[in-house]
């Protein structure tokens, strides 16, 4: 074993010890005088090894609770301090502080990303401290301890960088940054809590710091007059922003071991990104994973007999209550008759002026016994908080104090079953599906088992409102409910966890011995030879609308490994980025639109730009890359570019003229499909949109995938292989970047493949696979900026050590103690 105090620890903290040892053994050699009873040395409060491995993946290992979280916040401090740090203040409500009002935030997280000073109210209001107090309160000691050790960890990584020459380099882009500053354990708390609301409140940030009475005064001292957002009901507020997870049972696998595949597809930037390391605490907990930055719980992983991953889940998490206003008083409600006075709370947020001046800000928001007024005058005009009416949203997360118990508990289970157990007593995972396997179990387990509102189909036919049916389209399965009615409550299950929630008993789950899977459409098809229907509507549609081409083809993958589910198998079918749109209708799109030698372009039906006169434009150099293209999206394979402008473009058409064979509930996996003939000039008009785009961006027809898609690190660019959701690709790597404005470049606001494991139980011990797309570091400076993502790109997976024998053993291991 090495110490390593390169961004580590140097001798200075072994100081006081050899000092204290001194002076013991200068008393004792005294003749003069008896020796006196040696003082015990007191025990350092906090102590952490921190053991890292190849790709910098740390190892954390203490005695106790408070050690781990000191040890595991130093390791996320020390690789991404800037992200970190900034988050910290994102939660507390100090962005236009720091950064002005006006501001976006600068990455995307499940908040989407709203102007600070949105940002800055929304956080007050729904982060108030009685709420994160509530939280903290109801947590067990384990958990307390860790987020008690994790803000003392953060801050004494604070001090370290000012203090330690190895730290001279680090962090460039905060270290001196006003808003850098120590944490407490309340804002890891509160940071938690956050987490929570990923498909609630964070989806309507905005809509809920804007929501004031008519006639109040918004915003004063030079604050511009926000407005609201509109409606994004999907975790982040985009599409695209979920996972793939398969857990393969023995019947699949051709052994006696389970295999799971955790693919999520996440944000690459910001708080919400993924951080990997283990954590052990001998005898107590020996977990390995992911977390989001500032939680000190892994949140998806394994430990030597279960592993689980998450996908986002289809089934709602929230609901609206439309409110009767008291006439003559907006801040009042009727509620079975009887008036009800909303909680006023007045929230001040200081703003950055461009003088450099610092000028409060003052907003009164308001909460209602469902919970805080939410403003949806951004949908409807119709809609706005009114002198009659007004409307309150319900988060059922907010009163679920559970979630990271849960976690918890999945990280010391030493069997599937245990896992299970656990996930149907607590009912408490806030907005994802679970996919485990565990060693000995022949079968894998999905579950849709969290927290979810409990309404009736009887509540929904007498409770909604006009307003809840006008709704409906743009929030399909959201309850919007009489707020002035008792009998329009979330009711309650004889097994409810928590008060307005299904219960487990009626929530979707499977076990199967080939598999289960989830690629972010709804429970239904966990696996096709046993759909999943019955369950509460909230749930998600079941045999209604098509499943998306990224599910159809996550299933033709489980079903094509049939017994031969193996490491290698899953790991190369993960990332060869078949494009199964390209699979599907390639060969009749070309023979549609390639018979035409030239195309007279009218307009871009994806930006709705007008050629006049309309551009010529000729196809057969696009047909024949399109033609010599192995309908991949690898770094290698040259013309996917072609094909996602054109696809993009031409799925515009509504389904009942663009497919052959339009969907059919009989047939999910093989429905829609083909191509109509009679959509041969809409195609056209795609193709030559198409390629004029490929033009602009000048990138030739047959560049390569790598070319394209890419990622910067250090002024280089790291070719990257997948593509986007909707064009079929599993391997998922979306920019939010134009083709001719620089490429599907990585390097603003992407999602896509983030932490991404392969998992099984061979006898005795654990086999893991695992990737960090983006790397571990967001610190330039750090030799792991980039390495993860060059393995990444290569597809070159870590086989990640998770015993003392392999930790040691590992090539790049180095281990550092930090005590206080």
């Amino acid at each position: 074993m090495r110490a390593n105090f390169s961004r580590g620890l140097g001798p200075l903290f072994f100081v006081p010890v050899a000092l204290a040892l001194l002076s013991l053994l200068a008393c004792a050699g005294t003749s003069d005088h008896p020796a006196p009873e040696p003082r015990a040395i007191s025990k350092p409060t906090y102590q952490a090894e921190i053991r890292r491995t190849a790709m910098g993946v740390p190892h954390i290992k203490a005695d106790d609770w408070a050690g781990a979280g000191y040890g595991y916040a130093y390791a996320q401090a020390q690789d991404d301090l800037c992200t970190l740090a900034e988050g910290f203040v994102t939660f507390r409500g100090e962005r236009s502080q720091f950064f002005g009002a006006e501001a976006q935030i600068p990455a995307n997280s499940t908040i989407g990303r709203p102007k600070n000073i949105d940002a800055d109210f929304f956080h007050k209001h729904v982060l108030a401290d009685d709420a994160v107090d509530a939280m903290a309160r109801a947590q067990p000691e384990s958990i307390r301890r860790l987020v008690e050790g994790f803000a003392a960890g953060y801050n004494r990584y604070l001090r370290d960088l000012r203090d330690l020459e190895s730290e001279a380099a680090a962090h460039a882009a905060c270290r001196d940054a006003p808003w850098l500053r120590p944490v407490t354990a309340q804002d890891i708390y509160r940071r938690m809590y956050a987490t929570n609301l990923a498909a609630g409140y964070s989806n309507f940030v905005a809509n809920i710091a804007t929501a004031v009475p008519p006639g109040a005064q918004l915003s004063s001292r030079d604050a511009a007059p926000s407005v609201p957002q509109r409606f994004a009901m999907e975790v982040g507020g985009k599409a695209g922003v979920g996972s793939n997870v398969i857990g393969f049972g023995s019947a699949a696998t051709g052994d006696e071991s389970p295999l799971l595949f955790g693919n999520p597809h996440w944000y690459w930037r910001g708080p919400d990104r993924f951080y990997q390391a283990q954590i052990t605490i001998p005898g107590q907990l020996d977990v390995s994973g992911t977390s989001f930055l500032g939680v000190p719980v892994i949140l998806i992983g394994f430990n030597q007999d279960v592993a689980w991953s998450h996908t986002v889940s289809a089934a709602r998490r929230f609901g609206l209550y439309q409110l009767k206003l008291v006439p003559g008083d907006a801040t009042s409600y009727l509620r079975d008759g009887q008036p009800v006075k909303m909680q006023p709370r007045t929230l001040t947020v200081n703003v950055k002026q461009p003088s450099g001046a610092v000028v409060p800000v003052t907003r009164t928001l308001y909460t209602s016994a469902y919970g805080p007024l939410v403003n949806l005058g951004a949908i409807d005009p119709a809609l706005a908080w009114s002198a009659n009416t007004a409307f309150a949203i319900r988060d059922i997360n907010a009163d679920n104090y559970r979630t990271f118990r849960t976690w918890l508990r999945w990280g010391q289970a030493r069997s599937l079953g245990e896992l299970v157990a656990a996930q149907r007593e607590e009912a408490s995972i806030p907005w994802v599906n679970t996919v485990a396997v565990g060693r000995g179990s022949a079968r894998a387990w999905y579950a849709d088992i969290g927290a979810v509102p409990n309404v009736s189909s009887a509540q929904v036919k007498d409770c909604t409102t006009p307003a809840g049916q006008a709704l409906g389209a743009a929030m399909p399965r959201v309850p919007v409910f009489d707020g002035s009615r008792s009998a329009c409550d979330w009711q309650t299950d004889a097994d409810s966890v928590q008060k307005g929630a299904v219960g487990p008993s009626r929530m979707p789950s499977l076990l199967r011995a080939d598999y289960v899977a989830n690629m972010n459409d709804s429970h239904w098809l966990a696996n096709p030879k046993a759909p999943l229907t019955g369950y509460p509507a909230l749930f998600g549609p079941t045999g209604e609308e098509p499943q998306t081409y990224r599910t159809r083809l996550g299933h033709l993958i489980a079903q094509g490994v049939k017994s031969h589910a193996t490491v290698d198998t899953v790991k190369r079918v993960a990332l060869n980025s078949r494009a199964y749109t390209a699979e599907l209708f390639k060969a009749r799109a070309l023979a549609l639109v390639c018979g035409a030698r030239r195309i007279a372009v009218k307009a871009d039906p994806q930006t709705q730009q007008v050629f006049s006169p309309p551009h010529s434009v000729a196809t057969g150099p696009a047909c024949a890359v399109l033609k010599a293209w192995n309908d991949t999206g690898v770094a290698t394979a040259r013309g996917a570019h072609v094909w996602d402008e054109f696809w993009s473009r031409a799925e515009l058409l509504p389904a009942a003229r663009l497919y052959a064979v339009p969907f059919s509930a009989s047939d999910p996996i093989g429905t829609p499909r083909g191509l109509q003939a009679s959509a041969a000039a809409q195609l056209r008009q795609a193709f030559g949109a198409a390629v004029l785009r490929v033009q602009a961006s000048g990138y030739a027809l047959d560049a390569a995938r790598g070319d394209t898609l890419f990622v910067t690190r250090n002024g280089r660019k790291i070719p990257l292989s997948g593509g986007c959701d909707d064009k079929g690709y599993f391997t998922i790597l979306c920019s939010d970047n134009r083709l001719d404005q620089g490429g599907y470049s990585m390097d603003g606001n992407p999602n896509g493949n983030s932490y991404m494991q392969v998992v099984r139980f061979p006898q005795g011990g654990v086999e893991a696979h695992t990737l960090l797309s983006f790397s571990l570091s967001d610190d330039p400076a750090s030799p792991h900026h980039a390495d993860y993502t060059r393995a990444y790109s290569a597809g070159q997976w870590l086989r990640v050590p998770f015993s003392e024998a392999d930790i040691k053993a590992d090539v790049a291991y180095h281990s550092v103690t930090i005590r206080e």
